[in-house]
C-alpha cells in the first residue's frame, strides 16, 4: 500500500484521468505563487474560463442593442433559459420538460411546497432529516405554521441511527411506515450536506407514495455530483443549486424538476407572469394559463446576468456527461479514503460512509482529540493552500471535485495533515 503515497504514483493517476484536461478550463485560486489544492467544491464551484465570454456576451447585448436583446440573436433574453435546459435535463436525468434553471434554492423549495405541501387535519406533517441545513428546515418549519399547524408536532425529524450521524434505509423505511398515515410530505436531501452520505432517492420516493404522501428532494449537494435519473426516481419534484458542483458562481440562479405527470396540473401555486403560457403571455390577460411542465412554475424573468456563468459549466459536463464525471469521483474519493487509512487513522476519523454508492465525492472528516484540535488542522491546511470547509460542530469538509481536482491535490492534502500532526 505505500506506493499509494509515492509522488509518481499520483502523477500516473492524474496522466490516466479520461478528465484531466478540464482543469485547464477553470481558474484556479493560487497560494504563495502556486495553485491552492481547492476541496471546496461542495460549497462554491471554480470559476469556469468560459464563464466570462458568456457574461460579456449579455453585458454586449445590452449596451449595443438594449430593449432589442431580449428579441435578437441564438442567445435573445426572452428565451434564454431554455439554452440550459437540454442539458440541465442530462444532468439530472430528466426529460427536458421537467426541469427549470430559476430563483434560488429556497425560494424554489418554497414554490414547490406551496404546491406539494397540502397539509389537511388529517395529514399534517412533513418527514425531514434532523441536523437538516438551516434553511432547509427553516422553510419547511415556516409552512407549517403558514398553514396552521405546530412544527413542534407535525414537522417530523428523524433521528440518525448510524454511529456517525447517517441514516439506514431501514430507519427511513420504518419512519415513514410509522407515520404513513399523518404524512403529507416527505421530503429528503440527495446527499445530507454535513455528513456526505448520498440516498437512494427511487425507494424513498416509492416508499413515500405507498403511504400516500408527496416526495421531494434538496439536491443542493447531488447535482452535478451523484449520477441522478430524477424522472426514473419518480419523486414528485427536487430544487437545488447551481454554486456547488455546478460551478455558476455565488448566488447563481437554482434549478428546479417537476416530475412530467405534474405537467399539466391544476395543483395550486403562487403564480407569475413568466410562468404564464409562453404562446399567450404577451395578450396580458388576466387569468394565468401555466406553462406546462417546470417553466409554469416560474415567477419573473429569468436573471440573465446570472444564467450566463451556468452555460459554460453546463458545456463542460455536457463534454463527458455525469456517467465519467460519477466514475472519477468514485475513483479519487476512493484514492482519499484509502490513504486516510493508510496514513491518518490515527488523526482523522471518516464520517462520510464507507460505501461508494452512498456518498457522493464529499468526505466529511472528524478530528480526533476534539473540535479545538480539529479547527487548528483546518485553519493548519488553508495556511498552506490546503482548503476544505468547515462545518459545526467538529467536520472538515474535503470534496474532491472530478472537473478539477488532482490526485497530487489529494496526495498533498494528506501529506499537509502528516506535517501538522508531526509538528503537534
Amino acid at each position: 500500500m505505500t506506493h499509494l503515497y509515492s509522488d509518481d504514483h499520483a502523477r500516473a493517476l492524474d496522466a490516466a484521468d479520461p478528465l484531466r484536461a478540464l482543469r485547464s478550463q477553470f481558474l484556479i485560486p493560487q497560494h504563495d505563487g502556486a495553485d491552492q489544492a481547492y476541496f471546496v467544491g461542495n460549497s462554491l464551484g471554480l470559476q469556469p474560463r468560459g464563464a466570462r465570454a458568456h457574461v460579456e456576451e449579455v453585458l454586449d447585448k445590452w449596451a449595443f442593442d438594449a430593449v432589442e436583446g431580449h428579441f435578437t440573436g441564438q442567445a435573445q433574453w426572452l428565451s434564454y433559459h431554455e439554452l440550459v435546459r437540454e442539458p440541465l435535463a442530462r444532468l439530472v436525468g430528466a426529460k427536458p420538460v421537467e426541469v427549470v434553471a430559476m430563483n434560488t434554492l429556497t425560494v424554489n423549495l418554497h414554490l414547490m411546497m406551496v404546491s406539494f405541501y397540502r397539509p389537511t387535519a388529517q395529514r399534517p406533517a412533513i418527514l425531514m432529516e434532523a441536523g437538516a441545513f438551516p434553511s432547509d428546515r427553516h422553510a419547511m418549519a415556516s409552512q407549517v405554521a403558514f398553514h396552521g399547524f405546530d412544527p413542534a408536532t407535525d414537522l417530523i425529524e428523524l433521528e440518525p441511527d448510524e454511529p456517525n450521524g447517517t441514516f439506514s434505509m431501514a430507519a427511513i423505511e420504518r419512519a415513514i411506515a410509522e407515520h404513513g398515515p399523518r404524512l403529507a410530505l416527505v421530503l429528503w436531501p440527495g446527499v445530507q450536506y454535513r455528513t456526505g452520505q448520498a440516498f437512494d432517492l427511487k425507494e424513498i420516493a416509492r416508499l413515500a407514495h405507498a403511504q400516500g404522501a408527496m416526495c421531494g428532494f434538496d439536491l443542493a449537494h447531488g447535482v452535478g455530483n451523484l449520477d441522478l435519473a430524477l424522472h426514473d426516481s419518480d419523486a414528485d419534484f427536487a430544487v437545488w443549486c447551481h454554486y456547488k458542483y455546478l460551478n455558476s458562481g455565488p448566488g447563481a440562479v437554482a434549478g428546479c424538476f417537476v416530475h412530467e405527470r405534474h405537467a399539466r396540473s391544476d395543483r395550486p401555486r403562487f403564480a407569475g407572469w413568466w410562468g404564464h403560457n409562453v404562446d399567450t403571455r404577451f395578450r396580458m390577460g388576466a387569468e394565468f394559463v401555466p406553462t406546462p411542465g417546470a417553466d409554469g412554475w416560474q415567477l419573473s424573468n429569468p436573471p440573465i446576468l446570472g444564467l450566463a456563468p451556468l452555460r459554460a459549466s453546463l458545456d463542460l459536463f455536457d463534454q463527458v456527461g455525469m456517467h465519467a464525471v460519477r466514475a472519477k469521483s468514485l475513483q479519487i474519493t476512493g484514492y482519499l479514503e484509502s490513504l486516510i487509512q493508510q496514513r491518518l487513522a490515527d488523526t482523522l476519523q471518516v464520517v462520510t460512509p464507507a460505501e461508494p454508492e452512498r456518498r457522493g465525492c464529499q468526505l466529511s472528516l472528524r478530528v480526533n482529540g476534539g473540535r479545538e484540535r480539529g479547527r487548528a488542522l483546518f485553519e493548519y491546511l488553508a495556511s498552506r493552500g490546503v482548503l476544505g470547509d468547515w462545518r459545526e460542530p467538529d467536520v472538515i469538509r474535503i470534496s474532491p471535485a472530478p472537473l478539477y481536482n488532482t490526485y497530487s491535490d489529494v496526495l498533498r492534502f494528506v501529506r499537509t495533515v502528516e506535517d501538522w500532526r508531526n509538528a503537534a
